[in-house]
């Protein structure tokens, strides 16, 4: 499998299968790259509706000419447990961060929640995230208040007195049950404005229409977060292949 850096002709066909809707993982399979290496190339650079092969390479080139520069700070590559490689785990959670940023959310924010997400213990204090993301407590606190709002995270009190920021398996649980009661109250607010503007009138009719679809879809959230709750709390299967520990070899 070829290391090393993307070519511009190797962009210019991520660009093309993009385009084409095809798949990360078959756009990799095509260059015969790492599915992570082709999801971070687009996540980083525009993502899959923005991405310009151009752009990326040059891109690229800039941000190559930046690391030669020495630079004072960055985000701090910690030791990894478990014997796993620090660069592959650095990479593999900007890629985390851009994803999250694909679908809506900050920038700082998808850095806070990766930075806590990726940890083995799921739990950090702000001064561990200034630390390991090198930026200033401000931007933590607001990040954190952020996160804390959309119920994707929680603070605690640890031994010492010191406020920790915890995400674990129940956050996603919590998270879309926040999501299921904000849709519930654009459904109340939407059936207020039928009262206001007359049931038959074509606004009204459009507002009771939205209230309708967004109340099935508050339920059904609900419902669903309810039903598979379990599953954030079950030992997850080993791989199709796996059958544990192999052989002893004397």
């Amino acid at each position: 499998m070829p290391g090393g850096r993307l070519t511009q002709q190797e962009r210019q066909q991520i660009a093309l299968g993009v385009a084409d809707g095809l798949a990360y993982a078959e756009i990799a399979r095509r260059l015969d790259r790492p599915t992570s290496t082709v999801t971070r190339e687009v996540m980083r650079n525009g993502g899959p509706t923005a991405y310009r092969a151009d752009l990326a390479h040059r891109a690229t080139e800039h941000r190559a000419h930046r690391r030669r520069k020495p630079a004072p700070r960055g985000p701090e590559v910690l030791q990894q447990p478990y014997g796993r490689d620090p660069e592959a785990v650095r990479e593999y959670e900007e890629v985390f961060t851009s994803v999250q940023m694909a679908s809506g959310m900050p920038k700082m924010m998808a850095r806070v929640m990766g930075c806590l997400t990726l940890t083995d213990s799921g739990s950090l204090t702000a001064a561990e995230l200034v630390q390991r993301l090198q930026v200033s407590p401000a931007s933590v606190s607001k990040a954190v208040a952020f996160l804390e709002g959309q119920g994707l995270i929680r603070r605690e009190r640890d031994e010492r007195r010191r406020e920790r920021y915890v995400v674990d398996d129940d956050v996603w649980y919590q998270s879309m049950m926040a999501s299921a009661r904000s849709t519930a109250q654009l459904v109340e607010t939407a059936r207020q404005g039928v009262g206001v503007l007359g049931a038959d009138t074509p606004a009204a009719v459009r507002l009771e229409n939205i209230a309708r679809f967004l109340d099935f879809v508050s339920e059904s959230i609900a419902r669903a977060a309810e039903q598979a709750r379990e599953i954030l709390h079950t030992k997850a299967a080993p791989p199709s292949g796996d059958t544990g520990p192999g052989p002893t070899r004397g």
